[in-house]
């Protein structure tokens, strides 16, 4: 988990490599734009068909989800297997105690292989990684993905982002970063920076 901030390049500035040293900001996670021309879709990710495996993956995954929901959170039944609604509860001791946020959560086509995508709805919780948008700065939703994760477990990865809080507080840079993405650009497609695990 990061703290998230979002920079504006000029243009033509080429992105910096994997090998260059990180640049010193007041944050030290950076998401960047991969494209620099807004999307114009919505936020929800250009959805195909679920594949077979997508398809077996998520039954099974309902499936143990209505044996045993993570703590503190419910699944929002419908009869849509490729977007899930999910209400969290804040954990009990913490900022968030008692408070209720839905999250929604869209699978690609090739799910597990490919990350699903996770925003919260409006109202979003008040966090340094949570933009007003709904948008969530956790690695795991990017680049530290993996097929063995599940929806289980990125919800417990969440609700753990949110009860290791200090304070309710927007990232830095929200209001510019919600500008840039006004549009309906996808959090998949802004390029992530994870270099605090502090919070």
């Amino acid at each position: 988990m990061a703290d998230c901030a979002a920079v504006s390049l000029p243009p033509g500035l080429p992105s910096p490599s994997p090998s260059s040293p990180p640049p010193v900001f007041l944050h030290n996670s950076i998401p960047l734009p991969k494209n620099p021309t807004p999307m114009t879709s919505s936020s929800s990710p250009s959805r195909k068909a679920l594949s077979k495996i997508a398809c077996n993956r998520l039954q099974k995954e309902l499936a143990e989800w209505q044996l045993s929901p993570p703590a503190g959170f419910k699944h929002k039944v419908s009869d849509n297997l490729q977007r899930w609604v999910i209400e969290v509860t804040g954990a009990a001791g913490t900022l968030y105690a008692g408070e209720t946020y839905q999250l929604q959560v869209d699978f690609p086509e090739h799910y597990p292989m490919e990350a699903p995508q996770v925003i919260f709805l409006n109202p979003a919780p008040m966090h340094p990684h949570i933009y007003s948008n709904g948008h969530i700065c956790l690695d795991i939703l990017y680049d530290s993905w993996s097929p063995a994760m599940t929806v289980s477990s990125v919800c417990i990865s969440i609700l753990s982002m949110l009860s290791s809080s200090p304070a309710k507080q927007r990232p830095a840079d929200n209001d510019r970063y919600v500008r840039n993405c006004r549009n309906g650009r996808s959090p998949k497609e802004t390029r992530w920076w994870f270099h605090d695990d502090t919070v």
